[in-house]
């Protein structure tokens, strides 16, 4: 596999992953990628995406209910 940016080679390994979003901060310290050798850049799969996605819509949603609770 080619870098998108660099065009340097991809090998599997293993990335940090971290996000601000509505109102809380979240970070992995071990996600699967590809990562380019030369600049770093990491790819996620398909899976590795949906898996992301999915543990943010849960933390929106409970978000959202703590915030309920908290504001009443």
């Amino acid at each position: 596999m080619e870098c998108l940016y660099c065009k340097g080679d991809m090998n599997k390994g293993k990335v940090p992953f971290s996000v601000d979003r509505n109102g809380y901060h979240i970070s992995w310290d071990s996600i699967p990628a590809w990562v380019c050798d030369q600049c770093g850049e990491p790819f996620f799969e398909e899976s590795e995406v949906k898996y992301i996605q999915s543990a943010l819509i849960r933390l929106d949603e409970n978000t959202h209910e703590i915030l309920k609770v908290v504001t009443v």
